[in-house]
């Protein structure tokens, strides 16, 4: 088991390192992309839930679902997505495949431990506006990830707490290019912003029997504001084009501004549902993100945008036939629905941008000690056609795995 994951670490990290584009959306062109991660890919089954947690799996976006943890958990996820965008005019498409994240949680008692790297927002874009005189390009890749320790106290079977602490890294960057008509040299600015520092986010899970086979589901989480640190750099170069169509700059300069401080808006969610243990569950919850106080800006649209405060929903559930059956491999599968709405935050030329998405998923016990594959499908759509905007609709395969181990077994005999 620890063999095999390592190599997992090492290939995943390799892959990470080399590509963070995860995503085709002209939406991240705004701020630091779009919000990449959304759970695991049994949260996101159930229509990105946060606040459901059990004793085999892990929760990453709830500090306080480690308390519940019996085993040693090891997860990783990727994706691929399938998207399309249209406005007025006209309609594009686009697959991207990439890395969702990478966890191991350890429960020594009461007290639980985690760490994990997440790829946490993304930007992937590649816009051309032409017309008979002038052809503008904007292009966009990378995004912030995260590299979070958790740990979580379990005051007893009904309470826990948890805390991530969360080192954010990543850097973005915009390339805009312009070419005129009867002109022999373009222009090329690219603007970088390399993202560093620290936040936190505090959880609580609480779940009690109110009677023999129902058990009542709550759990909080809470991100305070925080600042972390931002570098940024430009370069204005000359550009003619090659044969193939690839850009060769000249008389290229770069320019470093001082360090400045990138604000992470302040994030709430409050849910709650019910159950049976091992059969059913069913919850809703609320989110709300300050975003109107982010103040990011890439420096090369001439929309009008901000960002304002944005609420998120989500419902969903599991069934499973039979978790302990013997004589059916069928009835020990877990089957996930949700669905959600949520304010990305983002407004353009008096537009929200919102977002909502249809999921379904399925978990396959795999091997001993509980552990299992997972696939998630999720249906959504982005965006809007109206103002002159781009409805953007997308459909996501996800697959992970979540390996269990027992880890720290105390010796019966001397």
């Amino acid at each position: 088991m620890i063999k095999r994951f390592i190599i997992i670490v090492a290939l995943l990290s390799t892959v990470l390192m080399a590509a963070q584009e995860g995503i085709s959306s002209p939406y991240s062109y705004y701020g630091i992309g779009l919000t990449k991660f959304k759970g695991t890919v049994e949260n996101r089954s159930m229509g990105g839930l946060r606040m459901f947690s059990d004793s085999i799996h892990l929760n990453l976006r709830n500090p306080a679902a480690y308390g519940r943890l019996q085993l040693t958990t090891f997860a990783v996820a990727g994706s691929n997505t399938q998207g399309s965008w249209e406005n007025d005019q006209d309609s594009e498409k686009s697959s991207n495949t990439s890395f969702d994240y990478l966890a191991i949680g350890i429960p020594t008692g009461k007290l639980n431990f985690g760490l994990g790297l997440v790829p946490y927002t993304s930007v992937g874009y590649r816009i051309l506006n032409t017309n008979t005189d002038l052809a503008n390009k904007f292009t966009g890749r990378g995004g912030m990830n995260k590299v979070f320790l958790t740990t979580a106290y379990a005051f007893n079977d009904n309470l826990s707490l948890g805390v991530d602490v969360n080192y954010n890294f990543g850097n973005i960057q915009n390339s805009f290019t312009a070419v005129q008509k009867d002109i022999q040299y373009g222009t090329r600015i690219i603007n970088r912003t390399d993202i560093r520092g620290f936040n936190f986010n505090i959880g609580l899970d609480y779940q009690r029997k109110i009677s023999n086979n129902l058990m009542f589901y709550t759990a909080a989480t809470y991100a305070p504001e925080m600042t972390i640190t931002e570098e940024r750099s430009s370069n204005v170069a000359t550009i003619t084009f090659a044969a193939d169509g690839s850009e060769l700059p000249t008389n290229d300069s770069s320019v470093t501004f001082p360090d400045s401080d990138l604000t992470l808006p302040a994030e709430l969610s409050l849910g709650a549902g019910v159950g049976a243990p091992n059969k059913w569950f069913l919850g809703a919850e609320y989110g709300n993100v300050k975003a109107s106080d982010f103040d990011f800006n890439t420096g090369f649209n001439g929309q009008e945008f901000k960002y304002e405060d944005a609420s998120q929903y989500r419902v969903g559930g599991y069934y499973i036939p039979q978790y302990n059956s013997l004589t059916s491999y069928f009835n020990r599968i877990v089957y996930r629905a949700g669905f959600r709405f949520e304010e990305t935050g983002l407004n353009i030329n008096n537009e929200s941008i919102n977002e909502f998405g249809i999921s379904f998923g399925i978990g396959l016990p795999a091997g001993s000690d509980f552990s299992n594959a997972n696939l998630g499908i999720e249906y959504g759509q982005r965006g809007t056609r109206n103002s002159g905007l781009i409805k953007e609709n997308f459909f996501k395969l996800s697959i992970s795995l979540s390996l269990n181990d027992k880890w720290f077994v105390q010796s019966k005999f001397d």
